[in-house]
């Protein structure tokens, strides 16, 4: 069966949240039988060359090699910093530990688009769900680096703000679009994506194509798992998930 080629990308699933109204760590918590940790790892496998987990927790070491932050307590920004310090790729993707129902496909796709537009001055990708921004779930490139770092030394945590300054300035460097630059696609419950036909040959594995249940769950695709009850729905929901 033909198979995906990961792209040269630097997978990172983001797990150092403390799950303050989860009430436990929920990159462990089992979904469909499986951590949400797991999960993740599987879809950035398919997609990245490497894949590392962004925690402090010893526990998850057994589901892919951990990252640290440099400098703990920073959120998920510290994560980012770890990673871009750590990635020997040009691009990093990062993927929220408690967001399993974005289907592999789309990811998949959303990446190697993004790649192409890197010639075109690309070096941030993200979405704003429902007007919402989502940073969390972005493609980072090298060249954003010294932006992280320095606004951990000033102290400023705020993940969305610094990835938009960071485009902002590069953009300016570039002497090109911030449009371009930074890729910041909206989606809403009206968002429609549909894997592209035969990208992978005329045989291809299962999670290459979104399912009729992916589509009918496609307003938990972006949704963070943060409470039991958003973890009770989500669990309503397992015949949506490709891993």
């Amino acid at each position: 069966m033909a198979c995906s080629v990961p792209k040269e990308v630097g997978g990172y699933v983001l797990a150092g949240g403390k799950s303050l109204r989860m009430g436990r760590d929920k990159a462990l918590l089992e979904l469909a039988g499986k951590p949400l940790v797991r999960h993740a790892v599987k879809k950035l496998r398919r997609v990245c060359m490497d894949v590392r987990i962004l925690s402090g927790n010893p526990e998850l070491a057994e589901f892919a090699p951990i990252v640290a932050d440099l400098h703990p307590g920073c959120g998920p920004l510290g994560g980012l910093e770890a990673a871009l310090m750590h990635s020997t790729f040009d691009w990093s993707l990062f993927l929220p530990v408690d967001m399993p129902f974005l289907p592999t496909a789309f990811l998949s796709q959303w990446v190697r688009r993004t790649m192409t537009e890197e010639k075109r001055g690309a070096r941030l990708a993200m979405f704003t769900v429902d007007g919402v921004p989502q940073p969390t779930l972005a493609m980072v490139h090298r060249d954003v680096a010294p932006f992280v770092a320095s606004a951990v030394e000033r102290g400023e945590f705020k993940l969305y703000p610094v990835l938009e300054r960071a485009a902002r300035e590069l953009a300016a460097k570039q002497g090109g679009v911030l449009g371009r630059t930074f890729r910041n696609l909206p989606w809403n419950d009206e968002s429609t994506f549909q894997a592209t036909p035969n990208l992978y040959g005329p045989r291809q594995e299962g999670w290459m194509a979104t399912t009729e249940a992916q589509q009918s769950a496609k307003h938990l695709w972006f949704a963070n798992l943060n409470t039991p009850e958003e973890f009770a729905e989500a669990e309503r929901h397992v015949d949506a998930l490709d891993t």
